[in-house]
């Protein structure tokens, strides 16, 4: 299940994404258009920035615009900057990995099944791109 956080990082950027230009966009107008609360679109935008999606500009003329174009930005990135691992296991993720107690990973049916449900899921998320929900 997408937190909250991510829930509002994906509202934010299709919004970015929409305007005409990739000028910058004050946090207060995305926060007020979108109505997500803006002590925490502040949070998330940072981040965003800090992982190189977003650029920012301060003064007059500034806040936030891709610096990566919205069909260069993947779900599955911003999940994982956010969310952490996209995988139902950390037994199962590709970036997260931890192994489990008590388990031998060759023999459990659960994580066979996982394995699965984590590929299905990459399939799309790793394709698909902030432009795709605009």
């Amino acid at each position: 299940m997408l937190s909250k956080k991510t829930q509002y990082a994906f509202q934010a950027l299709a919004f970015m994404a929409q305007q005409p230009k990739n000028e910058p966009i004050l946090i207060a107008d995305i926060a007020r258009k979108r109505k997500i609360p803006l002590k925490f679109l502040e949070n998330i935008l940072l981040t965003l920035r800090k992982d190189g999606i977003l650029e920012s500009k301060r003064g007059k003329g500034g806040g936030y615009y891709f610096k990566l174009k919205p069909k260069q930005v993947t779900l599955a990135r911003v999940i994982r900057l956010l969310d952490g691992p996209i995988a139902p296991l950390s037994c199962v993720s590709l970036h997260f990995y931890e192994r489990c107690r008590n388990c031998n990973e060759k023999e459990c049916g659960l994580h066979k099944m996982m394995v699965q449900v984590r590929d299905a899921n990459l399939r799309i998320l790793e394709k698909k791109t902030i432009a795709d929900l605009v």
